[in-house]
């Protein structure tokens, strides 16, 4: 299963080359999965880490935790992300990586994935793209925190998680409900809200017939009114693709 961003942005004459290293990096994988519960660690912080990990099943997140107990999710990985590949690089992680459902991972020595690195171009394209993927969420969440409303960063976060479930195989391209394994307080922790501020807008978007949050699932009412309210945080990749956005691809800029 490719990394379910598809290679966003890709330049076209980095594809084969792109192709090749994800099969190169899935035969170095330890097949043996590894199952985890919701709420166990991945990845310490403040810790060296030998391994990096593909997710098969499940949600997982980067966490940085402050003094006082305030959390900010940094990134999500959703089934079929190629993720602590800088376990490679750094002696030990800034944030912890934690299951946020129940997971199966496999995961690959480091040391084992900078030896095809370094021997082997299309495995370094790969690793390297990976990282600029990351980057290109990154920046997404930057701006979301930084300019973003507290409902289009919400509406946004919905869209991104449905748009990335659909390329990833996970859900058909025409679902409009999707399991979302976070709490309204974690949610809160990504998007930089309060649970309270999170459950404000959750009502509005049920009382304006948008969304629906129930349980641990999102059902989603009306696409259009919810991609216009997203629309501005999208990128130029999310906007201009149909997971994201259906069929209205650049029609709110």
């Amino acid at each position: 299963m490719a990394d379910s961003s598809a290679f966003a942005l890709h330049r076209p004459e980095l594809l084969p080359a792109l192709r090749r290293g994800e099969e190169k990096i899935s035969r170095l994988f330890d097949r043996r999965l590894r199952r985890l519960a919701a709420g166990d660690t991945i990845v310490r912080e403040e810790e060296n880490h030998d391994y990096a990990y593909r997710l098969k099943r499940g949600w997982a997140g980067r966490v940085r935790t402050l003094p006082d107990g305030r959390s900010q999710i940094i990134l999500v990985f959703l089934p079929g992300d190629l993720f602590a590949v800088k376990s490679m690089f750094v002696t030990r992680h800034p944030d912890v990586v934690r299951a946020l459902s129940d997971c199966e991972i496999e995961q690959v020595d480091q040391r084992v994935l900078r030896d095809a690195f370094e021997q082997d171009s299309d495995v370094a394209t790969r690793c390297t793209w990976q990282v600029i993927e990351e980057e290109r969420r990154l920046h997404n969440s930057v701006v979301g925190l930084g300019r973003g409303a507290a409902d289009e960063r919400l509406a946004a976060l919905f869209l991104e998680f449905r748009g990335r479930l659909v390329r990833a195989g996970v859900l058909d391209e025409k679902a409009l409900s999707y399991e979302l394994p976070m709490t309204q307080e974690q949610l809160g922790d990504l998007a930089g809200l309060s649970t309270v501020h999170v459950n404000r807008v959750l009502r509005a978007f049920r009382g304006n017939g948008l969304v629906v949050f129930r349980g641990r699932t999102v059902i989603i009412n009306d696409f259009e009114a919810l991609v216009r309210l997203a629309y501005p945080l999208f990128d130029t990749f999310e906007q201009s693709q149909p997971e994201f956005v259906a069929g209205h691809a650049r029609v709110f800029s």
